[in-house]
């Protein structure tokens, strides 16, 4: 994997994403040439038209990006990748169309980007047969081999088999006779010398899946791997790569110290992100308020109530605030307390439901983040019920109000609605993981990618 800016990138899905860059600079090349010719003019010089080549190229990447066009599914299905390419080749095209009428050019004619669009998703779709026929999916695949052969190493096991995996286990190594979930294991008094074992196989990194570390840590051996030029790496720190979440079943308090993470950095980082809050929120609520007019007068036709909905939250270091949100429920629907919300929860209003799949409803939270509240990208903010019961239940969730609460986040693009205990759970290591690594490129991955979402709304109640 490729490590930007703290932020882990498959190398496959790294190539693939530069390859597409390039055949988008030579699609919208190939379109002016195309409508040049048909209009019987001289193209000129590609140097004159560098410029708009170049935001045509980056317009419909970041909208492949935003909508899914490398996330897992689409690497792994072409039928899922060409409807995926489709939309934000689409969607890439309407947006340069919109620039072209507020800001005309005499480059990008509307004829000219149609036959961009046509020739950008043949490339994409020819580039994804070549990379997937002549690479084939294994071959960014790191060699790993996993000292130890307990429930842990099962685990990796597990993710190693998963068609999205990164990488694939060459061997397992059994450091102690107690560990018997994995009978292919070989016993470490079975190999003479590790590091030459280590060498033999062509591996590319080794990870510590042991149970239990103390006097069990190969310390001759480890440093000898290390010295030869191969990684080593331990098991949480490997499955927050690999999963692009901070694993709760075994980091303890010490790895949360000792490992990157939550970097004093963040002091600029901060300030870019509040400026980008307060000019960002401030164009939004101008644009937005129209919308939200609308649905504030169908949701007070639609049910008895007000158009609003104000619930405290709990924000950051833990300070509670008002959260003003457009109504999707019944005005009675907390009357027993607030719990969490069901699949077809019979609470929700006609209107509701569709202003929640759609995150219409989330737009007057907007102001919350002008006023400094909230971001737009962070941890979802909870009520106090839940927080008082979450952080009995579950270790550091302190910790994730170390950030400020988001409109969207790591965990709402990567986890669906969590209605449970469990799904509160999982979604913590992704707040846990987006406050140990923020920089304000991941807060630009997630501000692409809630793009997907919105479209593809499998986890909206």
């Amino acid at each position: 994997m490729i490590r930007l800016f703290k932020h882990y990138i498959p190398n496959a899905v790294m190539l693939l994403g530069l390859f597409d860059l390039g055949l988008l600079f030579l699609a919208g090349e190939l379109a002016w040439l195309i409508r040049a010719s048909q209009a019987g003019m001289d193209p000129g010089i590609i140097s004159d038209r560098i410029v708009p080549l170049v935001g045509f190229s980056v317009i419909v990447w970041i909208a492949m990006i935003s909508v899914g066009v490398y996330g897992s599914e689409a690497t792994r299905s072409m039928r899922y990748a060409c409807a995926r390419l489709l939309v934000a080749v689409s969607l890439g095209i309407i947006a340069l169309s919109v620039i072209d009428f507020l800001i005309p050019g005499a480059t990008f004619w509307r004829s000219t980007l149609i036959f961009a669009m046509i020739l950008a998703i043949g490339f994409s779709v020819l580039n994804r047969l070549i990379i997937g026929g002549l690479l084939g999916n294994s071959a960014f695949r790191r060699r790993v081999i996993v000292l130890g052969a307990g429930t842990r190493a099962l685990r990796l096991r597990k993710l190693a088999q998963k068609p999205e995996s990164g990488f694939v286990i060459i061997s397992f190594i059994g450091m102690s006779d107690s560990e018997t979930g994995v009978l292919e294991a070989i016993p470490r008094t079975a190999i003479h010398d590790l590091g030459q074992f280590v060498e033999n196989l062509g591996a590319s990194e080794v990870v510590l899946a042991l149970e239990e570390r103390r006097n069990q840590l190969p310390l001759k051996d480890l440093l000898r791997i290390k010295t030869m030029g191969v990684h080593v790496n331990d098991f949480s720190s490997f499955m927050e790569r690999e999963t692009g979440r901070v694993d709760l079943d075994s980091v303890n308090p010490s790895w949360l110290i000792f490992s990157d993470g939550f970097s004093s950095g963040r002091m600029i980082s901060g300030a870019i992100k509040r400026v980008f809050d307060v000019i960002a929120s401030s164009l939004l609520l101008i644009f937005a308020l129209p919308i939200i007019a609308l649905f504030a007068v169908l949701i007070k036709l639609d049910s008895k109530g007000p158009a609003f909905f104000r619930q405290t939250r709990i924000g950051l270091y833990g300070q509670p605030f008002d959260v003003l949100k457009l109504r999707s429920m019944r005005i009675d629907a907390e009357k027993d307390g607030s719990k969490w919300a069901e699949k077809n929860d019979p609470r929700i209003t006609r209107v509701g439901k569709f202003i929640r799949k759609v995150r219409i409803d989330e737009l007057p939270q907007t102001w919350s983040v002008l006023k400094g509240q909230m971001s737009f990208v962070g941890p979802r903010p909870e009520v106090p019920k839940f927080v008082a019961d979450l952080e009995e239940h579950l270790p550091y969730y302190a910790e994730r109000h170390m950030v400020k609460p988001g409109i969207t986040g790591w965990a709402q693009i990567n986890y669906p609605y969590g209605a449970s205990i469990a799904d509160s759970r999982h979604k913590l290591e992704y707040d846990l993981y987006y406050a140990k690594n923020y920089t304000p490129f991941l807060d630009l991955l997630i501000l692409m990618q809630t793009m997907r979402v919105v479209l593809w709304p499998e986890g909206a109640r």
